[in-house]
Formats: structure tokens, sequence, C-alpha cells
């Protein structure tokens, strides 16, 4: 079978059972707060970000707020998210930077995202995607082992994971493939104990385990 076809018939599988719906599955009204969500979301579930979340935006209800927050009890805050230290620096930082540099706004341009503190690619395109709309690809634990699974890259390299998928996946796909991915490494493809005997790639999947 060509690359080619093969990678159509793999996205039409995924169309068929996940959608082609853009979900976000951090809970956010603005983009300042989907910003300090996927910060907070690093080593740690979407559902216990929404948790803290839920809290905190009430608390913090602006860039300003977060922006001047004590450290220490934004620390206390968000410490059931995990690396609570780090991740209250960076917040903070990165709210304080999006007041003196961009009004208060989230930019849309990955240069400019990427330079804000704690934001790496990953980061920038959940808000390119979510946000802006902008075709982006976002690599996360899932995305980075499913993807080698089914033979798409062979790098272990975030950067260069995306932009191997990049090359070969139609830009109306970009987007979708981290949520169809997602979706699919939570419900068949676990990392623990993928179901490869039923899972509906695996005839596409050079990767699959059928012990």
């Amino acid at each position: 079978m060509k690359e080619k076809t093969r990678i159509k018939k793999i996205l039409d599988l995924l169309d068929d059972h996940y959608g082609t719906e853009h979900v976000c599955y951090l809970d956010h009204d603005f983009a300042w707060q989907l910003l300090t969500t996927t910060i907070l979301s690093a080593q740690c579930t979407d559902a216990r970000v929404n948790i803290v979340t839920k809290e905190l935006f009430k608390k913090y209800p602006s860039v300003k707020a977060l922006a001047e927050a004590d450290l220490n009890e934004l620390e206390n805050d968000i410490r059931s998210t995990g690396f609570y230290h780090n991740k209250a620096l960076h917040i903070k930082a990165c709210c304080k930077e999006l007041l003196d540099k961009y009004n208060g706004e989230v930019p849309s341009d990955i240069e400019s995202l990427t330079s804000l503190p704690g934001v790496g690619r990953k980061t920038a395109n959940v808000i390119r995607g979510n946000i802006y709309s902008i075709p982006s690809i976002v690599v996360d634990t899932h995305v980075k082992r499913i993807s080698a699974k089914l033979g798409l890259t062979e790098s272990e390299d975030p950067v260069k994971i995306e932009y191997d998928l990049m090359e070969i996946l139609p830009k109306d796909h970009w987007i979708l493939w981290n949520l169809q991915i997602i979706a699919h490494g939570r419900s068949i493809c676990t990392a623990r104990n993928p179901d490869c005997t039923n899972c509906f790639l695996k005839d596409l999947c050079p990767g699959k385990n059928m012990d």
C-alpha cells in the first residue's frame, strides 16, 4: 500500500470514530485562560487542571490579577497540578509580559508566543489552533507515542515530530490530529495496555502488538 493511501485511510478512520469537531479539553473562556491552563497541564491531567482553574479564574479574573498575584499564594492555589513552583513563576511572568508587551492580549504568531515565559511550541500551537484557528500540530505524549507507533515519525524530539507530521498530514487535519490521537490514546491505544486486537487501525499500524 502506498504511504499516502495508508495515511488517508488512517485519517478517514479517525474521522469516522472520533468526529471532526474542534474540541478543547481544557476549560477556558478567554485566550489568556487557555494559555494559563496549558502551562498548568504539563505533567498533569486535563481533568485535574479544569478542577483547579474553576476556582483559580474566580480568584484571578484577569491577566493583571495573575501578574500581580502573590507567588506563594499562587503556588498554593495550583499545588495539586504538580511542579507548582515553576508553573507559578511562569504564569506570573507570562502574564506580566502580556501586559507589558501586548496590552494584555495573547499574540497569535509562533515567535511571539514562544518568547513568553514558560511557553514552548506545544503551548503556542494549542493557542494558535484553539484560539486563532491557525493550522497547528500539538505534540503531546499521546501524539509522540502513537505517531511513532503508526510509523509517521522516527524522532523522539517533539519539534522534529511536529515538522515530520506537517510534511505528511493535510493542513485540515493538523488541529484534528492532536484531538483524535488524544481520544485514541485514552480509549484504545493506551500507554500501558494498548488494545491492539480491537483497534480499528490495526491493519494500518506497523507498531501493533497482537500478543
